[in-house]
């Protein structure tokens, strides 16, 4: 099954830290709630990336976003 993977550039670690991944199939896309949610759970992956490696805390390990704290 296709799959979207969202992961920190590797800065201490070949693979980064992985903050997404979430199966997908196009038919789940014909739901507009489905993918408004989806797109929504991509941007706040993307931020966590961005903020850790802007901060260089990238740690190596696998997390998911829901682990990564956000700002308020």
């Amino acid at each position: 099954m296709p799959q979207i993977v969202i992961r920190t550039s590797g800065v201490e670690s070949k693979r980064g830290a992985e903050l997404m991944r979430e199966r997908v199939v196009a038919s789940d896309l014909e739901s507009e709630q489905f993918a408004s949610q989806l797109v929504e759970r991509i941007g706040w992956a993307l931020a966590d990336a961005d903020s850790l490696e802007e901060s260089g805390s990238l740690d190596g390990g696998r997390r998911n976003a829901s682990q990564v704290p956000r700002a308020a």
